[in-house]
């Protein structure tokens, strides 16, 4: 834009009747720009611009009317969050915005020192579990438990999963107790709950058995949160009103972090995965951390899917794709185009153009047309190879097309209009890896693997608006990974981390996933 709001608000008649013809008509050629611009903008949207579905304006979605804001107002629509559905420049500050609130000195809530409020529900047991010593502690002969005292015990709650015989979830309340048993060496040996080791990065974490809430349990909680997106607070109010469970969202939050902790060595497994992949698409999108602006990446092939938050330099993808070797489906990120093999999604440069052709700049409109009108073409010729071998290799055939599109981006390089200098640019810099296609037709057009991945969690943190610590960060990034696996090699994830969570909070070593 020429004319910031600052100047814009100098604008009156009387300023324009101060001056020169000569000075008018350049004033009028900025201004003419500035709406050329904004219309521009004004018209943008996930047709035709990289802007994503959630940003159109209510009345323009599938269904949007009066009756759909009404089910929407009243929490009835299957994924409501019209609060977030804002394109990311109505959401920034404004200069006139008022100052933050100062924080009070006293921190909310109880106060270092005062006294603990232990649990008042008293569950009826449906089962004891005794733990016994098996060898002793000082001469390490192997001990009978006769003569055995109970020192200590806690009370696991679980859950007894429904199959299509017996269908429901079944509460069930273990009492185990731990028991001392004396030695002939006169030595007193205490059975312990089992210890699960936790990785470095993921500090403050801790895996053991002796835990309220059982593996069975804590699957569900999982579920809650990543799969049916409810908070904390949900979580409590589902377990209390539907299972009469009364649990502190303190325990429902460790409890998450654990799960997360429990999966953490299915991480190299994952990878492996990932670089032993023929086809691999990646894509990113803005992740929040506590007001740190991050990204969730996903790296998805044909049986794993991948994900980490982190920044959005190609450090990442260079860590995680060394010695991968395979074609890599992304979108026009520099942090790419590094990679040899790589493979341009179309359908971003559709929209662009598409953008670029709905214009009010000529040149603009001109240009956008002719690219769309291109790719048609080069499209019809890819879909013609899949059904079987032309006679004449789809780059050969097309040579004059391709060849008047490159002139066409090379004429348009530091053109005025900056989104045709854009696009032309962005063309010339990919131009291999946006028609590796030709020559391999079998490999995709786009990179919607990778966006339908990201859809889901998209959704979760425009509700949750992301994590606040590195911790949180990590846990979410591996029990999504799990998670997607899991349903995408056609496995219950659920499963999956009850088992995970049971075995590493007994120190056995982490199963690897399901096939």
């Amino acid at each position: 834009m020429h004319l910031s709001q600052h100047s814009l608000r100098q604008l009156d008649h009387a300023y324009l009747d101060s001056l020169g013809e000569a000075e008018v008509r350049a004033l009028s050629g900025k201004l003419l720009d500035d709406l050329k611009e904004a219309l521009d903008r004004l018209n943008q949207g996930p047709d035709n611009s990289s802007r994503p579905p959630s940003s159109r304006a209510p009345w323009d979605r599938p269904g949007g009317g009066p009756e759909s804001d009404a089910a929407d107002a009243a929490g009835d629509g299957p994924e409501s969050a019209p609060a977030e559905a804002k394109p990311e420049s109505a959401e920034r500050p404004s200069a006139e915005a008022k100052p933050a609130k100062v924080p009070a000195a006293r921190k909310p809530g109880k106060q270092p020192g005062a006294p603990g409020v232990g649990r008042t529900q008293v569950f009826q047991a449906n089962a004891e579990q005794a733990h016994y010593p098996d060898t002793c502690a000082g001469c390490g002969r192997p001990l009978d438990p006769v003569g055995a005292v109970a020192y200590t015990g806690f009370q696991a709650v679980d859950l007894h999963w429904g199959d299509p015989a017996r269908p429901g979830l079944t509460v069930w309340v273990v009492d185990h107790r731990y028991y001392e048993v004396p030695c002939a060496c006169g030595h007193r040996t205490r059975a312990v709950a089992g210890q699960g080791g936790v990785d470095p990065l993921l500090a403050g974490i801790e895996l053991s058995e002796w835990r309220l809430v059982g593996p069975g349990l804590a699957a569900l909680i999982v579920a809650l949160a990543f799969r049916f997106r409810l908070s904390r607070a949900r979580i409590r109010e589902f377990l209390d009103e539907w299972l009469g469970l009364k649990l502190s969202t303190g325990t429902i939050h460790r409890t998450l972090h654990e799960a997360g902790a429990a999966v953490a060595p299915a991480e190299d497994e994952l990878v492996q995965a990932v670089l032993d992949s023929h086809l691999l698409h990646a894509d990113e999108t803005s992740w929040p951390e506590h007001g740190r602006p991050l990204w969730l990446w996903v790296f998805r092939s044909l049986t794993v899917t991948l994900y980490y938050v982190a920044g959005r330099g190609k450090e990442l993808v260079e860590n995680v794709l060394d010695g991968f070797s395979g074609w890599l489906m992304s979108d026009g990120w520099m942090a790419y185009r590094h990679y040899p093999r790589r493979l341009r999604c179309w359908a971003h440069l559709i929209r662009k153009a598409r953008g670029l052709a709905e214009s009010g700049d000529r040149e603009a409109h001109v240009f956008g047309r002719f690219v769309l009108e291109t790719l048609e073409v080069l499209m019809a010729a890819v879909y013609a190879a899949r059904e079987g071998p032309p006679p004449v290799a789809p780059p050969t055939q097309h040579m004059m097309v391709l060849a008047a599109l490159r002139a066409a981006c090379e004429r348009r390089q530091g053109h005025a209009h900056a989104k045709t200098h854009a696009l032309a640019v962005e063309w010339l810099n990919d131009w291999e890896a946006i028609f590796q296609v030709l020559s391999h037709p079998e490999l995709p057009l786009t990179n919607n693997v990778a966006e339908r991945a990201l859809r889901h969690w998209v959704i979760a943190r425009k509700i949750s608006h992301g994590t606040r610590t590195p911790v949180g960060s990590r846990v979410f990034a591996l029990l999504a990974s799990v998670i997607d696996t899991c349903r995408q090699r056609g496995h219950s994830p659920w499963r999956t981390l009850e088992r995970a969570i049971a075995d590493r909070r007994a120190g056995l070593p982490l199963a690897p996933l399901p096939r």
